[in-house]
């Protein structure tokens, strides 16, 4: 039986991710993890949308939020459709205006939508554009985390996130961000929480210092 003192907090993996993502990531006691996974967009399903449609899954009032690259982006949305009491980023952005300087050609000439996705089928291609590309050394112990590699949905993931409206960062966020992140570069962050040397996939290769941090100071 749950004491009232128990505080839930959902976990949403990033782009083309599963939650075993945060198979490293140990929280006190005192916290309820729950593991989230990504549903299938709808045609033409704007982000708002999908936000709404999957905040149903948020069983618990005033959860923690913590949410991981794009799925940092999906907390953030589903923060401003519920009520929270934190909401955490990891290697993730507050607005599109601490998007890369590619990102923000890409959306101003919407030349994503002429990315062939299918490239994005090859796992080593794939694994370059989720994570970096200095991970591909390590590319077998990736297969099992990335795993929702379907077309549709690697498509509409790429358009809403160039296509993101937030211009300023929603209050109560707490951004933990490495300083050596190749998809979301620190230096166009601002207000984060920095891990020295941490790439985008210090999700896994940090947990550690992830846990010790949180531990202390998700409050």
């Amino acid at each position: 039986m749950e004491t009232k003192n128990i505080l839930h907090a959902y976990l949403m993996p990033g782009m083309s991710a599963n939650s075993l993502i945060f198979e490293k990531i140990k929280l006190n006691n005192v916290f309820k993890l729950h593991y989230l996974e990504w549903i299938d967009p709808k045609k033409n399903e704007s982000l708002k949308d999908y936000s709404i449609r999957f905040s149903k899954k948020i069983k618990h009032k005033n959860p923690i939020l913590i949410g991981v690259s794009f799925g940092g982006i999906l907390v953030q949305e589903i923060s401003k459709i519920i009520d929270v009491r934190k909401t955490i980023i990891i290697s993730s952005v507050k607005s599109n205006q601490e998007f890369p300087p590619t990102m923000k050609i890409v959306k101003a000439t919407k030349s994503y939508k002429f990315l062939p996705v299918k490239w994005i089928n090859d796992f080593d291609s794939l694994l370059s554009f989720v994570l970096g590309p200095k991970v591909k050394k390590k590319i077998e112990l990736y297969h099992k985390y990335l795993s929702v590699r379907d077309e549709n949905y690697l498509s509409w993931v790429i358009k809403e996130l160039i296509e993101w409206d937030q211009v300023d960062p929603i209050d109560n966020v707490l951004h933990i961000h490495g300083t050596k992140d190749m998809i979301f570069p620190s230096m166009y962050l601002e207000n984060y929480v920095p891990l020295p040397k941490g790439d985008h996939a210090m999700i896994l290769k940090r947990a550690e210092w992830i846990n010790e941090f949180l531990n202390k100071n998700i409050f």
